[in-house]
């Protein structure tokens, strides 16, 4: 699956735009196993860089799979969500 988030997170970036909506979709694929297992620390990250990208749908989906997420893996969600952000 890494290599799925890198091709997608290239493409939200293609033209120097962050596109919120590639975010978003990417968390929701997490969350629903869509291709892949279900992983809500990945859905909260890529829900997260939705959200603070603009992509008012990605607040609520986080809260949504947040309230389905243990303290911890709430944590490592927002340190990844974090991390990411730094480094792009």
């Amino acid at each position: 699956m890494a290599r799925f988030e890198i091709q997608v997170s290239e493409m939200a970036t293609m033209g120097g735009a962050i596109r919120a909506d590639v975010f978003c979709e990417m968390g929701l694929v997490y969350a629903t196993g869509r291709g892949c297992d279900v992983d809500l620390v990945a859905a909260h990250k890529w829900l997260n860089i939705a959200a603070i990208k603009g992509c008012d749908r990605a607040v609520d989906l986080r809260a949504d799979v947040a309230a389905s997420m243990t303290k911890m893996e709430l944590a490592a969600a927002l340190r990844a969500a974090r991390e990411w952000m730094t480094t792009h």
